[in-house]
Parts: structure tokens; C-alpha cells; sequence
């Protein structure tokens, strides 16, 4: 297959792209920038996606199997791929998030036909907008899609609620002996995926007749409390965490910016059933369990301490939130 990824080179398409090369498809990644891309075999054009121009160039070169939309956020992202690949690519693969899904959930279980509503984030909404018009192109006019929705997927981002991700802050406070929050009571459900396993259900999506018009989900089947997934966590990183407990409320009513994270998305006890990626893809496993998968991105952190940036933002907002928390009114 010759198969163009748009980005390509991030947390989750980097363990794809590399998994497409080692599969022998031909695959090509439109990168913004100069720096070097860590997939050797891949073949790289360089230029900025949001350029349709730029864009209109790579697609008029070949006809593709799969287009893969890594960095699609809006429906805009979408009306330009639309007017780019049509008739220039036999599927269009659209990433959009499990956090699209209804929140609150009524029921723990998420399958793909779970409702798709999240009134308490922006980016999830967007994601919501961007597959309701991909689904009204593919029925009128046959653009040959596939939703795909991750949940929490990880490689080289610290998979946590507070102060993790692309930052370091949580793992340098929790070296230090320092507090960390942990929302809710930390007992709620919650699920992690290996950026690599992952991988291995999506390479099996691209080119694939029966997974055109249609939407999947690929996780692990681990399920994790909060409380699990930060003391696993802090031991990889050598300590014992000292967690404090605080009510998701409370915490987006001392930082607003956290509404979407948290009551969009990781305060809800969540399940997901792999049952329909399984059914396309029949050897999809996920195989690496949280303990081993977090270690392997710590250790990625500490080979270059270029990587573990401290902000001092969130050092402030984990000191403001603990200060607030600590001298509540008993009962609020």
C-alpha cells in the first residue's frame, strides 16, 4: 500500500508510522519544520498542512490507499482535507478522541455506538463536529472515511490527570517528596494504552473494504483506578507519591482551564469494549501493561533533561490548588 500520513511524528503516529514501515507499506509523511524524523523508510515531504496549497501538491503526486489526518482538529482542518483527497485516496482516516464521547456516561461501558456528546469541552466538541461531517460527506457523496478514537495513549507524554503529559512538573515533584493531587477520591476507572499497541490495531485498519465508513476504538483492556496509575507511576520514578485527594469540582472551581480534562473526560469511570477493532483486525492485542509501558517513558524523560521541562505555572497552580484545599471550610 502507499499510504500519506499528515504529521506523523508525534506521542502516537510516531509507534504507527513505524509500524506501517516494518509491514513493507510505502509510506509518506507531510512534516512541518527541519528537524530530523525518527522513522527510517519513511519518505518525507516537508511543508505546512494548513498550507492547501502545499497540500494540493502532495496529493496531485500519487494516489493514495490511505490518507491518515493526524493533526485535524476542526471542522476547517476537515473542509480542506475533503476538497484535497477526494478522488485522490481510496479510505481518509480521521483521528478524533474518545473524550467525544457522552459525559456524563450512562453507562461505564464505551462502545462505538455510545452517543457522542461532551458539553464541558471545547476539544471534544470539535473532534464531535468534525466526524458529523465526515459521516454527512461519506452518505452524500461517498468520501471513503474511518473514525478513529483514542483513548489515553502514551510513548513519550506522561500519561496523567494533573501537571503530566508533555511536561515533567508531577514526576519533579514527586522525586522531591513533594504533594501531588490526585482528583475524586482516586478509586474511579480509567484506561491507558501503549502508543506501540495501539499501533497494532491501527496498521490493520488502513486499506481494509469493511472498515471504511466506519468508527473504532483501540485500547488496552487494562483498567486502572487513579490511585493505581499514579503510585505506579511514582515508584517507576523512585518514590512513594504523596497523594492528596480533592474533588474534581474543586479543583476546576480553583483552575478553570482544567474543566474539560476533568469533567470532560478523566473524573468519569470508564470501560472500553475492543470488541469491533477485534472483529477487523483479529490479532490485535494490547500487550504491554501499564507498569512496563510507564517505565519505558520515564526512561525516555530522563535520557535528555532537555525533556523534562518544569513549568512554573503548574508548580503555582499545584501549590494554589493544595493551599486552597487545605483551608477549606470543613463540609464545602
Amino acid at each position: 500500500m502507499k499510504v500519506l500520513f499528515i504529521g506523523g511524528t508525534g506521542n502516537i503516529s510516531t509507534s504507527v508510522s513505524r509500524a506501517c514501515v516494518t509491514q513493507g507499506i510505502e509510506l509518506h509523511l507531510l512534516v512541518r519544520g527541519t528537524r530530523e524524523v525518527a522513522v527510517p523508510g519513511a519518505t518525507i515531504h516537508r511543508g505546512d498542512a494548513l498550507d492547501s496549497s502545499r497540500l494540493a501538491i502532495v496529493a496531485r503526486t500519487e494516489k493514495w490507499d490511505a490518507v491518515v489526518d493526524w493533526i485535524a482538529y476542526t471542522t476547517a482542518d476537515i473542509e480542506r482535507d475533503i476538497s484535497v483527497f477526494t478522488g485522490k485516496t481510496d479510505q481518509f482516516v480521521f483521528i478524533s478522541s474518545a473524550s467525544a464521547y457522552q459525559k456524563p456516561p450512562v453507562h461505564p461501558v464505551i462502545t462505538e455506538s455510545t452517543p457522542l456528546a461532551n458539553p464541558y469541552w471545547e476539544y471534544s466538541r470539535n473532534k464531535i463536529a468534525c466526524e458529523e461531517l465526515l459521516a454527512r460527506t461519506y452518505r452524500e457523496k461517498g468520501f471513503p472515511i474511518t473514525i478513529v478514537r483514542p483513548s489515553m495513549t502514551y510513548d513519550t507524554v506522561l500519561p496523567l490527570a494533573i501537571g503530566g503529559w508533555s511536561e515533567f512538573t508531577v514526576i519533579d515533584r514527586i522525586r522531591k517528596g513533594e504533594p501531588i493531587i490526585v482528583h475524586g477520591d482516586g478509586s474511579s476507572l480509567w484506561v491507558l494504552t501503549h502508543a506501540e499497541d495501539f499501533a497494532s490495531g491501527f496498521v490493520g485498519l488502513l486499506g481494509h473494504p469493511q472498515a471504511v465508513g466506519e468508527a473504532f476504538q483501540i485500547t488496552s483492556d487494562e483498567v486502572l483506578t487513579w490511585d493505581q496509575i499514579y503510585t505506579t507511576t511514582a515508584r517507576a520514578a523512585g518514590r512513594e507519591p504523596q497523594i492528596v485527594h480533592i474533588p474534581s469540582d474543586f479543583i476546576v472551581r480553583c483552575e478553570e482551564s482544567l474543566r474539560g480534562q476533568l469533567l470532560g473526560d478523566k473524573s468519569r469511570s470508564v470501560i472500553f469494549d475492543n470488541s469491533k477493532i477485534r472483529r477487523i483486525v483479529p490479532g490485535f492485542r494490547a500487550l504491554i501493561p501499564f507498569h512496563e509501558g510507564i517505565r519505558r517513558t520515564l526512561s525516555w524523560f530522563d535520557a535528555d533533561p532537555a525533556r523534562q521541562v518544569v513549568r512554573k505555572e503548574t508548580v503555582a497552580m499545584f501549590d494554589r490548588i493544595l493551599s486552597a484545599y487545605a483551608g477549606k471550610t470543613p463540609g464545602t
